[in-house]
């Protein structure tokens, strides 16, 4: 019943807040993420303890201030989301900027695909929606969200820009593979996998886990692997690609880990950066009180 609640609050805020007007409808959302920053629920605290994690030297006063921007920048996120779809072409394309955009289409002109990794930093739909304008063929991985109709929506969105969304199963990544050889470009949120499969990785001097499906395509695609780290400006998004090395030496298993640090290592570099635009409200780390999950 929950979730059926949950789920039509999502589909009426994409309605409503595409009919409200714009300056309205952001200003709204900024009171109300810093009304829910003041009751410094649970979500809150971790969003916290995370963005403190990344800011080492910063003062207590700051940090407040931090969390109060992060939660906004995260608000944004999902106003950007609900009304998107009513975007221009001109507007989703004017108010992005990239430094070392040829990386990446590098691997749109090569025709053999590439992999981008991302954290969940800024809005990567409207990247994603920018490169798909200009002709790419992106594709990406979902988790399925209870209930069904809710996963259909966000796959029905992403759809409409032109990015495909495959389902998080077990055979997505034959499937992805696939995919990069027939010369698409797979995009994947990788800063996250607290699962016993996730990659043991430093991040930020202390013990994290990240998922290993970025490296695990590179090697079996021989196909080149970007980070990508999207964070917001005043008028819409930036995003900063450098490219993961590749080890040359080692088994398959000491490649992987070495691909999932060195991506874990760009990530830290553009959150250290851009902290405010990192939307992780869960548990990253794996030291202190944490549990594993199976």
């Amino acid at each position: 019943m929950f979730a059926t609640i949950t789920a039509w609050g999502y589909f009426a805020a994409w309605r409503v807040l595409r009919w409200l007007p714009e300056r309205f409808v952001y200003s709204a959302a900024y009171r109300l993420s810093d009304l829910l920053t003041k009751r410094n629920a649970p979500n809150i605290q971790r969003l916290r303890s995370n963005l403190a994690r990344t800011q080492p030297e910063i003062t207590a006063l700051d940090l407040d201030l931090l969390v109060y921007k992060g939660m906004r920048s995260a608000i944004r996120y999902w106003c950007d989301t609900f009304r998107l779809p009513d975007w221009s072409l001109e507007r989703i394309q004017n108010t992005v900027t990239v430094t070392n955009e040829h990386l990446f289409f590098a691997l749109v002109n090569s025709g053999n695909g590439g992999i981008i990794t991302v954290p969940h930093a800024g809005n990567y739909d409207h990247a994603a929606a920018y490169f798909c304008s200009k002709g790419a063929k992106i594709v990406t991985v979902a988790e399925r969200l209870k209930p069904e109709a809710l996963f259909k929506k966000f796959m029905e969105y992403r759809a409409a820009f032109g990015m495909e969304a495959l389902p998080l199963d077990g055979r997505v990544i034959p499937t992805l593979a696939l995919r990069i050889r027939a010369g698409c470009v797979v995009a994947l949120a990788a800063d996250r996998d607290l699962s016993r499969s996730g990659i043991d990785v430093r991040f930020f001097g202390a013990p994290a886990r990240m998922p290993a499906g970025p490296a695990v395509l590179a090697l079996r695609t021989d196909a080149p692997l970007i980070c990508a780290m999207v964070s917001y400006t005043d008028g819409g998004i930036h995003i900063d690609f450098e490219s993961v090395p590749m080890p040359s030496h080692g088994t398959e298993t000491e490649k992987i880990a070495a691909i999932i640090q060195s991506s874990a290592d760009l990530f830290a570099k553009g959150i250290a950066a851009h902290p405010e635009d990192w939307h992780m409200m869960q548990r990253i780390w794996i030291d202190g009180d944490f549990k594993e999950r199976s």
